[in-house]
């Protein structure tokens, strides 16, 4: 039965509605990242670009590496912009454009977000890489799906009992990366640990310049809480959509981030786009080795 026309939304040329991409533009895999600007970052890199396209804060190249077709894709910032851009990247690979019917055989994708991150504990350094095996999400956003069998609700639970979590907060939800990704960028000198996503950058990040916080102690909390030797390690507002949302579809996902900021030393990076050159060159290299 063909999709109806509210809930699969294409535009004149017959792209997808939001991203401005139709089937063949996209590339299996696919680097993620949060600023416009740095879509342009990562594709200096390779070898040519054979399709480019705006819209709004999506902004998308595709071209090749080493000879391997990699997409990049700019997201914007926070979880409600990973509901869009994975829905539709999901779409232009799963879903038949003509006849408006999910295809029959699945594609599985390979998703890899190169983003910036603030680490919450002090022997996480700044202008150092860190993968996150797991993201605990503050957003929300996966209670929108049927997402149970995918979600550790009992580290979750763990996690409310020891921040006393206000009950008027979103629930929070773990998810895994994919294996198989972290595999394959993994390195010795790469920080591993659990990733919190925020949906905002200031209050919902334990930072306050005029306002009041609920919880002023949430980020002493979260550093200091510890399930089965897991430790929280870094806060930023895109994985945990990542995530949930690659795990819901059936892709594979994968957050490489670059620490800028100790807000446990309060320290920030002098060197901010050196490092990110630095990440974005790693995992064009362990792409194609």
């Amino acid at each position: 039965m063909p999709l109806k026309a509210s809930e699969f939304i294409l535009n004149e040329d017959g792209s997808i509605y939001h991203l401005n991409l139709r089937p063949e533009h996209l590339a299996d895999t696919i680097i993620t990242v949060g600023d416009p600007d740095r879509v342009a970052k990562v594709t200096e890199h390779f070898d040519d670009i054979e399709f480019s396209i705006k819209k709004r804060e999506f902004h998308t190249q595709t071209g090749s590496y080493r000879g391997k077709r990699i997409s990049v894709i700019s997201t914007g910032i926070g979880t409600d912009n990973i509901d869009i851009v994975f829905n539709e990247l999901d779409a232009l690979v799963n879903i038949d454009f003509e006849k408006k019917e999910v295809k029959k055989q699945i594609k599985s994708l390979d998703i890899i977000r190169i983003g910036t991150t603030g680490s919450i504990q002090a022997e996480i350094p700044i202008d150092t890489f860190l993968l996150s095996e797991k993201a605990i999400g503050f957003d929300g956003l996966l209670h929108f799906y049927q997402s149970e069998e995918i979600i550790d609700n009992h580290f979750s639970e763990a996690f409310i009992k020891h921040m006393d979590w206000f009950p008027k907060k979103a629930h929070p939800y773990v998810v895994d990366n994919s294996k198989k990704l972290q595999k394959l960028l993994d390195a010795e000198d790469i920080f591993k640990g659990i990733t919190a996503t925020n949906i905002g950058f200031y209050g919902p990040q334990g930072r306050s310049l005029r306002l009041g916080l609920q919880d002023d102690q949430m980020n002493a909390k979260l550093a200091t809480f510890n399930y089965h030797d897991q430790k929280i390690t870094n806060l930023e507002m895109e994985t945990s959509g990542i995530y949930g949302m690659s795990k819901l579809l059936g892709h594979n996902a994968v957050s490489m981030n670059v620490i800028l900021a100790n807000r446990a030393t309060g320290e920030f990076s002098t060197t901010p786009q050196k490092t990110m050159e630095k990440l974005i060159g790693h995992c064009l290299d362990k792409l194609t080795s």
